[in-house]
């Protein structure tokens, strides 16, 4: 596996990445946060005109995005993308589901990818819903999402972004604790990443969404459930129950007027196109059979008498 470029990588520890990975795998299904931004995530599409026939969902299972990519490209064939051999099989179970299951895929097709292995390119989409705050090398993975797809195939995304659990690391500050999460990209910093991988008009936006819990023990149950704190300089070793109490008493800080406690969680969202690359007349120039015909569809390029041959 390649190695994150220290100008880019982000400070995340990779084994509390893995961690989070392996404890959520073990769940009978993916975080209702996910689940609702990928719905979200879903009518972005509406202002896209591409209807791709090969949709690669990153992170697939834990994405939950199955159901909304459906309903948008019922004929199109999916590849799922899991991170490790554990999420694979996971995905090829639901795939296998009964087809009254929501979990069915009746389109055209399913296949399970790990994300280590070789990929061939020929995508028109790159679907990636709320994985990417747990990448180390955002511009390495764009990169790679920027080579499998088709000239004028397009990437559409969700992460967290820098505002989420805002409260939690006030609360956190105040008392003088390690912070509760690693740091997030900011959705400006992630657009400039898209342009130096070489997508070209790429749109981000964000919104932030507030969830409500009756009870400190509810919030940190459904936190665990979205992952874990994989800051490196997060507190050391295991907690005491005595800490436990006191984090719950000072989580009522965060309650309204109703008594629900709240916290806050930014999603940012991108979507951008492959371009076409620039032909120049000083340096051979060499594409697929397929990016050259999707050139010529674009309009890009003409073809036969009208381009002098």
């Amino acid at each position: 596996m390649p190695q994150p470029d220290p100008d880019h990588a982000r400070r995340l520890d990779p084994v509390a990445v893995n961690a989070a990975l392996r404890r959520m795998a073990r769940a009978p299904e993916a975080p209702w946060l996910h689940t609702e931004v990928a719905r979200r995530m879903a009518e972005k599409l509406q202002v896209i005109l591409l209807k791709p026939e090969l949709v690669l969902d990153w992170w697939g299972f834990l994405g939950a995005g199955a159901g909304a990519l459906e309903q948008a490209y019922p004929k199109a064939q999916r590849w799922i993308v899991e991170p490790d051999a554990t999420w694979a099989e996971r995905s090829r179970v639901a795939a296998r589901h009964p087809w009254w299951s929501p979990n069915r895929w009746s389109g055209g097709g399913v296949e399970v990818i790990e994300q280590a292995q070789g990929i061939p390119p020929g995508a028109q989409l790159v679907w990636a819903n709320m994985m990417l705050h747990a990448v180390t090398d955002p511009p390495a993975l764009f990169e790679r999402w920027q080579q499998l797809l088709r000239v004028d195939g397009f990437v559409m995304f969700s992460c967290l972004g820098p505002g989420t659990l805002r409260e939690l690391r006030s609360l956190y500050a105040r008392l003088g604790w390690p912070a509760p999460t690693a740091d997030f990209v900011d959705m400006h910093d992630l657009g400039d990443m898209l342009v130096q991988a070489g997508f070209a008009d790429p749109v981000m936006d964000q919104e932030t969404l507030t969830l409500q819990w009756d009870s400190p023990a509810a919030l940190l149950e459904e936190l665990r459930s979205l992952g874990g704190n994989t800051a490196p300089d997060r507190a050391a070793g295991l907690r005491t129950p005595r800490w436990q109490r006191r984090l719950e008493h000072e989580l009522q800080a965060l309650a309204g007027a109703d008594g629900k406690l709240g916290l806050s969680f930014e999603v940012a969202y991108g979507h951008a196109f492959k371009a076409a690359p620039r032909l120049r007349a000083d340096a051979p120039t060499t594409l697929s059979l397929a990016d050259m015909r999707a050139m010529l569809k674009s309009g890009r390029v003409r073809s036969g008498e009208d381009a002098g041959t």
